[in-house]
């Protein structure tokens, strides 16, 4: 097998990254944003939202468009 299909550090098989999804739920932590959720379908992405207690989350499509927040 050739190494170019082997990753260095633990000898595993490269896989692609997965393609992105439409909608991404951030949370807005101390650290900066981070993605905590994807989805293609934006009605399951805002009952996601809607089922956190927890504020500090935001709803952007694949452009980086702010859709929705949670107070």
């Amino acid at each position: 097998m050739s190494r170019a299909f082997i990753k260095e550090d633990g000898g595993e098989r490269w896989t692609p990254p997965p393609p992105p999804r439409a909608y991404r739920v951030l949370w807005r932590g101390p650290a900066g944003p981070e993605v905590v959720y994807e989805t293609d379908d934006l009605l399951t992405a805002l009952h996601w939202l809607e089922a956190r207690e927890r504020s500090g989350f935001e709803l952007r499509d694949r452009a980086g468009a702010l859709l929705a927040t949670a107070a």
